[in-house]
């Protein structure tokens, strides 16, 4: 069990590390986009003393060395800063300015409402490409297994808007059984949410239920010519049983990995999707952020989508080596 938590313990570094170099890249490319916010904001006639009054009053005057600094600091701490699209300006035109919105109070919500499509897409994805999985590796070659197979590269090969106008199309427009627009907020009853909610969740099964079910299809074909599954076999077993008890159990690792790495891009992909569907996510946050760039916000779910991935990675990583009995048992 030492070397277990030894394996452990540098994943977890190893996550850290990661983290922090992509902070670093984050700040550098975000404080590379071209414009200037505080120009922006007055527009082309502001006079020089008014921009610069702005820029010194959000910090943008200090060097990018110290802003990234203090950003990784507060960040540590939990605190994102203020956006600076709502930030009250009035005292540059001698009124009082008002309390700021935090970065984290936008953020909240938005990235509550991912959570919400991504916790629906994976009940629906997670179980039926592991039942598709099965039933593909049990009838390998069969008319069932090559349909799968087409069907599966092809959603790979489509891109996610491509699959979100198709099934507007079919979905919304010729058979208007669900809306278009996902356009949730505040207050809605969990079944108009969900009703809201399921074209984009469908659109996210589509292209992650492809990787899963292939992945689980071959772990479990690559098992199938074990002594062991053979030995299952010649007791007597079905060939369902085979699978479900021998095959899957030891194929838990390979698919884990990939069920985890799908989960991370329900969190981390889902940009196009939501602004698609003009979903209130915290990819369409991100969007509207970069248009205006508002640097505190675009920085901070560059953040969100970056520790999301690695943690679920770490996830993925520290349960393939728990379900690992070579590791957890070593002679």
């Amino acid at each position: 069990m030492q070397s277990v938590f030894r394996i452990i313990l540098q994943r977890l570094a190893l996550g850290l590390l990661t983290l922090f170099v992509v902070s670093i890249v984050i700040f550098t490319a975000v404080n590379m986009l071209p414009g200037d916010f505080a120009q922006a904001i007055l527009g082309q006639g502001a006079t020089p003393d008014a921009v610069e009054a702005i820029r010194r009053d959000l910090g943008l005057d200090q060097p990018p060395i110290t802003r990234y600094f203090q950003w990784l600091g507060s960040a540590v701490q939990g605190d994102l800063g203020n956006s600076f699209a709502q930030a009250n300006f009035a005292s540059f035109v001698g009124a009082d300015s008002g309390v700021r919105t935090t970065v984290a109070q936008q953020i909240a919500p938005r990235f509550a409402n991912t959570m919400f499509l991504a916790a629906v897409t994976a009940c629906i994805a997670v179980p039926v490409s592991l039942v598709l999985g099965i039933l593909a590796a049990l009838f390998r070659n069969s008319v069932f297994d090559r349909a799968t197979n087409v069907t599966t590269l092809t959603s790979i090969s489509s891109p996610e808007f491509f699959l979100a106008y198709v099934l507007i199309l079919f979905l919304a427009v010729l058979n208007p059984v669900l809306p278009s627009l996902s356009n949730i907020f505040e207050g809605m009853s969990f079944g108009e949410r969900l009703e809201k909610t399921l074209l984009p969740a469908l659109t996210l099964t589509l292209v992650v239920t492809a990787h899963m079910m292939r992945m689980t299809r071959a772990a479990i074909i690559n098992l199938l010519a074990s002594p062991y599954i053979e030995m299952a076999r010649l007791k007597g077993m079905s060939p369902m049983r085979v699978i479900v008890k021998h095959a899957l159990p030891n194929a838990l690792a390979p698919i884990i990995n990939v069920v985890a790495l799908n989960l991370a891009y329900l969190i981390t992909g889902v940009v196009v999707v939501e602004v698609v569907f003009v979903y209130p996510g915290i990819g369409q946050l991100f969007v509207d952020s970069v248009k205006i760039r508002d640097i505190p916000v675009v920085q901070a779910c560059c953040l969100i989508f970056a520790a999301a991935y690695i943690l679920l990675n770490l996830t993925a990583d520290i349960m393939s080596i728990l379900s690992n009995p070579r590791l957890r048992h070593p002679k």
